[in-house]
């Protein structure tokens, strides 16, 4: 299993938001490429990298930055937030991202990212699901940087991408998001059993490396960890080792 230690860049700051909100932010590091070097510095394969700006705006606001951490970074870059046409993907590509995040577009615009996984590569593109808990037990993908439901069920918007056509997904359970309160193991039980032709990543809870273990166990692809690594409850180093 993969680990992609995370870092959210608001207004070119290091953050983390809370379940998805914009105004539950706690910033941890004015410079990203101090974060960036520690990651590097216990050589991470993957880092993963959201413009929350771009995520909150609709478009890309912070991408000449993410740009010059690719540059700086020995791990592949993975990035996303407000990637929503051809040219932002091919303009991350451009800066040496080595995956370009589609969240809000894989669930509006399947016919058109499709196409995108086709031209780029589908092991260049990762489909971002993000998801909310609906009270029959559903899962509605979320739209716009997590703040409104899509009324599309996850299960629905898998099935815009059979098999053959994507290759990495990541979802992330909103409700978990920055809460420190373990990942949705039932959920990627679940997506495993559905689609066990996709590369799955998984976000959202994750507060122990006995998480990332046990996600492991599931045959989940990778992790994306952020608050517990800047919070010191996990060790990136040990955290890295997991795989």
């Amino acid at each position: 299993m993969i680990l992609y230690p995370a870092i959210d860049l608001i207004n070119g700051e290091c953050v983390r938001l809370s379940q998805g909100r914009f105004d539950a932010v706690t910033k941890y590091d004015s410079d990203p490429f101090k974060r960036l070097g520690l990651f590097n510095g216990e050589h991470a394969q993957w880092v993963h990298i959201v413009d929350l700006d771009g995520a909150r705006a609709g478009s890309p606001q912070q991408h000449d930055l993410i740009g010059r951490l690719a540059k700086a970074s020995q791990a592949k870059i993975q990035t996303g937030g407000g990637v929503r046409t051809r040219a932002h993907v091919q303009t991350l590509l451009d800066e040496g991202v080595s995956a370009v995040v589609v969240g809000s577009a894989a669930v509006k615009n399947p016919d058109e990212v499709r196409g995108w996984l086709s031209d780029f590569g589908k092991d260049r593109i990762t489909l971002a699901l993000d998801v909310l808990p609906t009270t029959d037990g559903d899962f509605d993908a979320a739209l716009h940087g997590w703040v409104e439901g899509s009324g599309i069920s996850l299960w629905d918007v898998l099935d815009y991408y059979p098999v053959g056509i994507a290759q990495r997904i990541l979802v992330t359970d909103v409700s978990r998001d920055g809460m420190l309160m373990g990942p949705n193991m039932a959920l990627m039980t679940a997506l495993r059993r559905k689609r066990p032709d996709l590369e799955i990543q998984a976000s959202g809870g994750v507060r122990s490396i006995e998480d990332l273990y046990e996600l492991k166990t599931l045959g989940v692809h990778g992790a994306i960890v952020g608050k517990a690594i800047y919070e010191g409850l996990i060790d990136l180093k040990a955290a890295l080792n997991v795989g």
